[in-house]
């Protein structure tokens, strides 16, 4: 009687534990910010005007004016696969780490802040939400520290 018993409590219990944790939650999953952003299209529209703002921007342009039409497109494609990446997208940033891209460039302070005002132009531009624009600088200015004075 007693195998008998567990024989049939051991697969209700595994068919009881299988069907709870495939139920759906109670509460919906939040999207994620690379969601909320729009997607890939949309970060590699803003990511396009931002290198734009840049390119135009006295403040900062000098360091962009060498570069050719193949090293702006891969700027391009670094900055979209990084802020998809850093934003919960499906995206892998492959680039150097920011202390390697940036080592002996020597970007001041004034200029990281330029460059984040360019950013927050292309966001705006694209009526990025606040919300949105507050969590993706925060979460690129982490970075900071491994930009500015390499």
């Amino acid at each position: 009687m007693r195998l008998l018993t567990r024989a049939i409590l051991i697969p209700m219990a595994a068919l009881i534990l299988t069907a709870c944790a495939s139920a759906p939650s109670d509460t919906p999953s939040q999207p994620t910010l690379y969601q909320r952003l729009g997607g890939r299209e949309a970060i590699k529209l803003v990511v396009d005007d931002f290198v734009a703002n840049l390119a135009a921007d006295p403040r900062v342009n000098q360091r962009f004016k060498n570069l050719d039409a193949g090293r702006i497109a891969k700027l391009q494609t670094n900055l979209a696969d990084q802020i998809c990446d850093a934003t919960g997208g499906p995206c892998a940033y492959l680039g150097k780490d920011m202390k390697a891209a940036h080592a002996g460039m020597g970007i001041t302070e004034a200029e990281w802040n330029a460059t984040v005002e360019d950013l927050v132009k292309s966001l705006n531009k694209f009526k990025v939400g606040e919300k949105e624009q507050q969590e993706l600088l925060a979460t690129l200015g982490g970075m900071k520290k491994d930009i500015v004075g390499q």
